[in-house]
């Protein structure tokens, strides 16, 4: 197994660890409802389902069998 021949500092791992952040999520306003909701995300608004400003699914309609 390969390991290390000199000790890393704590200093030289943490400048290695400098790029791993939480980024923040992106938040967008749906144009219909004026929901927020995280991009590229469906979001429900009283009983329907949007996703880019278009009811995809309907709660509100009974399907009849």
């Amino acid at each position: 197994m390969a390991h290390p021949k000199r000790k890393i500092s704590k200093t030289r791992r943490d400048k290695r660890r400098t790029h791993y952040k939480a980024a923040i999520p992106q938040i967008a306003v749906d144009p219909t409802t004026g929901e927020a909701h995280l991009y590229h995300r469906a979001h429900w608004f009283e009983g329907k389902l949007y996703y880019r400003g278009q009811v995809v699914i309907d709660k509100t309609e009974e399907v009849e069998a």
